[in-house]
């Protein structure tokens, strides 16, 4: 309904940015990967009981480690008992799509989501050499990146971006690109009505306490409202997308640096402590502000 882009994409060429200029999405890139393993889910591929190790994934413990333990952040201590936000132990989600799936987690990405929608400014890191699979030419489609940039002692240093991508970190996209995923995940594009509650639901431990995360997204409450949500966070990018089903409505930000999500305890859950996620919320969720009715 409405886009705009704030400061630049690229400060020297005083470029300013678009709906259609691409950014890093750091941990944004989670729930495209939760997407892909819950439809292998559906599909009898994968099972979320299954033991890790049966793909190739050795965790130290004594307890099994199962795939829904990685996919909800609760693998560590004993397993489904804690929440702990770890990208690294997320990354090996990885080896079970690559083995599921029969082809690498782009791959996957490529023809279960990119391209069943038609995102043209979605992507793996084109650093990395699993941009190949996009198909894009590699020139034209970091001519629209938004330049990366550290903010220090109040200027801005152009910084190099991180060059992976795997299925905790990496994807780059359009904000409008993030938008149109998003609104494929609220028509069912992708997943079963069911299925996707199960996402979105938030996981509790055996002894009955509730974790502010699902399964490859955050699920919270604001002011007595359900939030589901996702923060990304990385050198010189970061990123949010706050989604309030009951309302239909969502609210993505990208970034080319960290400041969107580096000064607040999101990792924890909590989505209160972002301005920018309760200026959003307070405005038009719990707030009464009419919606614009154009980008």
């Amino acid at each position: 309904m409405w886009a705009k882009g704030f400061g630049f994409a690229d400060i020297s060429a005083q470029r300013v940015p678009a709906d259609t200029t691409t950014y890093h999405l750091a941990s944004l890139t989670k729930p495209f990967a939760s997407t892909v393993l819950l439809q292998l889910v559906e599909e009898g591929k994968v099972s979320l009981d299954d033991p890790v190790s049966m793909y190739g994934i050795s965790l130290p413990g004594s307890d099994v480690i199962r795939v829904r333990h990685l996919l909800s952040m609760t693998s560590e201590g004993t397993p489904g008992s804690k929440f702990l936000y770890n990208g690294d132990r997320y990354a090996l989600l990885e080896s079970v799509i690559t083995r599921a799936a029969g082809k690498s987690f782009a791959a996957a990405l490529q023809e279960r989501i990119i391209s069943r929608i038609g995102l043209t400014r979605t992507a793996p890191n084109p650093q990395s050499p699993s941009f190949s699979v996009s198909g894009l030419d590699k020139a034209t489609f970091e001519e629209n990146l938004a330049h990366g940039y550290t903010y220090t002692n109040r200027s801005y240093s152009p910084t190099t971006y991180p060059s992976s991508f795997g299925t905790a970190a990496g994807l780059t996209a359009s904000a409008l690109d993030v938008a149109q995923f998003s609104m494929a995940m609220d028509r069912d594009v992708f997943l079963k009505p069911a299925t996707k509650a199960l996402a979105w639901t938030p996981v509790t431990s055996p002894a009955g306490e509730t974790f502010p995360y699902g399964l490859g997204w955050f699920s919270t409450e604001y002011r007595g409202v359900r939030v589901i949500w996702h923060y990304g966070y990385w050198t010189a990018n970061s990123s949010l997308i706050v989604k309030v089903p009951d309302r239909g409505l969502t609210f993505v930000v990208l970034a080319n640096t960290d400041g969107l999500s580096s000064p607040y305890p999101l990792g924890a859950g909590k989505l209160d402590t972002s301005p920018w996620a309760r200026e959003f919320l307070d405005t038009f969720v719990i707030g009464s502000l009419a919606l614009p009715d154009s980008r």
